[in-house]
């Protein structure tokens, strides 16, 4: 029986410049996926500390023009830049509110958004009413809840004249989830009762 005795095959040293180019390419991929995790983690912090970051912006007070632009007795629509804006924004950058005078230091300023579902309400001088166009909610002069499904009256900025300018705290709409819901809605009354509930209330019972 013939004995076979096989050598062990001679180690090759690896070749540098293999080894090199790996290394390269390795790097190139981990630099790659550093990149693409950055530019995908930027937009997600910069989403969640955005509130902090911009709070100042988020609260500041915006002049809506001089006090004198605005006559007694009268509903003025009027249009700010949000200061919580980019300068490619344009014409969304503006925002819409109503400034009601009612006296010669009393000022009102409304959101334009309704209480409902937030559709834009218009001021219909004639009737005095702010009137929304998508499920018919009205409201008086004051802001205060006339009809339709709203809830509450409209919502309402804080302001102050300084200098002879009207100015209002601007920078969020004012919702239920910030300020505007430590407030009771404008001219409400918890005592008072519409007139029809009072007369049905109070008409006598027919028995059948």
């Amino acid at each position: 029986m013939d004995e076979h005795v096989y050598a062990p095959e001679p180690v090759t040293q690896p070749d540098p410049q293999e080894i090199s180019r790996r290394t390269f390419l390795m790097n190139v991929g981990i630099a790659l996926n550093a990149v693409v995790g950055l530019a995908i983690a930027t937009p997600v912090v910069a989403y969640l500390l955005g509130p902090v970051l911009k709070h100042k912006e988020y609260l500041d007070w915006v002049a809506l023009g001089n006090a004198s632009d605005f006559p007694v007795g009268e509903t003025t629509l009027v249009n700010y830049k949000n200061p919580f804006s980019n300068s490619w924004d344009g014409d969304t950058a503006m925002v819409p509110a109503y400034v009601r005078r009612t006296g010669e230091n009393d000022f009102t300023v409304f959101a334009i958004n309704c209480a409902h579902l937030g559709c834009p309400v218009k001021w219909f001088k004639e009737s005095q009413l702010f009137m929304c166009p998508c499920h018919g909610g009205a409201y008086y002069a004051d802001g205060s809840r006339a009809s339709g499904p709203p809830e509450r009256g409209l919502f309402t900025y804080d302001l102050k004249v300084d200098g002879g300018k009207l100015l209002i705290n601007a920078g969020q709409m004012p919702t239920l989830q910030n300020r505007a819901g430590l407030k009771p809605c404008p001219g409400r009354d918890e005592k008072a009762q519409p007139a029809i509930v009072a007369q049905i209330e109070s008409a006598p019972r027919v028995d059948a």
